[in-house]
């Protein structure tokens, strides 16, 4: 299991939202590009960047920034305000590895589809963030968590998995920041419905047995924020897991 620490970037810090609300900012450093430096050499290989103002204001706000970032020494995959081609290439152009689709996969699936033939599924990551919602199973929500839709996750991502889907980023926004542990079930059901996706699971990881848990149920991936940045535990030790 890949370990993905987290660098969410709001006006060019690094900060932490809980459970999305651009109102309950923490900020954890000024220097995204040193937090960086300091993951890649604690032994990250990954790093997950996301650009909140692009997120929220539906157009990529800090490219140059996160292009900075890949001088840190680990692959970066990143998302956030990516809404056409032009940004997807300019991204791959300035060294980010992966890039990170949201919403557009909702209002632009063809799209989306389109980038994942083009570009290769290594390099496309589909970002489904979801609520639980009793009576539908999991609702999308989109623009940086701000928007619910109708949309159900497993429907929207049996569409992409027959186009060729290989990687999906998916966080429940319930548990996102709330050090609660992970949704296990959700993960369970993606990984037993989708077995050759590599889903990368985020929200609510706290402890290192939440970790042992995902690695338990053959997920590929988890994404770690508040849980490193609150030195819950350390980077080394995760990776250790």
């Amino acid at each position: 299991m890949i370990i993905y620490p987290a660098i969410d970037l709001r006006q060019g810090r690094c900060v932490r939202l809980h459970q999305g609300q651009f109102d309950r900012e923490t900020v954890y450093g000024d220097d995204p590009l040193e937090v960086a430096r300091r993951f890649a050499a604690a032994g990250a290989k990954w790093l997950h960047v996301v650009d909140l103002d692009g997120a929220k204001g539906g157009a990529a706000a800090q490219s140059e920034l996160i292009w900075r970032l890949t001088a840190a020494g680990a692959s970066i995959q990143t998302g956030g305000g990516i809404r056409d081609a032009a940004a997807v290439a300019a991204h791959f152009e300035h060294g980010v590895a992966r890039v990170v689709i949201g919403s557009l996969a909702l209002f632009k699936p063809d799209l989306v589809k389109d980038w994942i033939r083009q570009h290769g599924a290594e390099r496309i990551v589909l970002a489904l963030d979801v609520r639980p919602v009793e009576e539908r199973g999991y609702a999308i929500a989109t623009h940086g968590w701000q928007q619910q839709t109708a949309s159900d996750l497993f429907p929207v991502l049996e569409d992409f998995a027959a186009a060729g889907l290989s990687h999906l980023l998916c966080t429940d926004i319930s548990r996102d920041g709330a050090l609660e542990g992970p949704n296990l079930a959700l993960y369970r059901r993606l990984k037993v419905q989708f077995p050759a996706i590599d889903v990368q699971a985020s929200g609510g990881i706290a402890r290192l047995a939440d970790l042992q848990d995902l690695r338990d149920l053959g997920i590929a991936a988890a994404v770690i924020g508040r849980a490193l940045y609150e030195r819950k535990f350390t980077l080394a030790e995760a990776l250790a897991c």
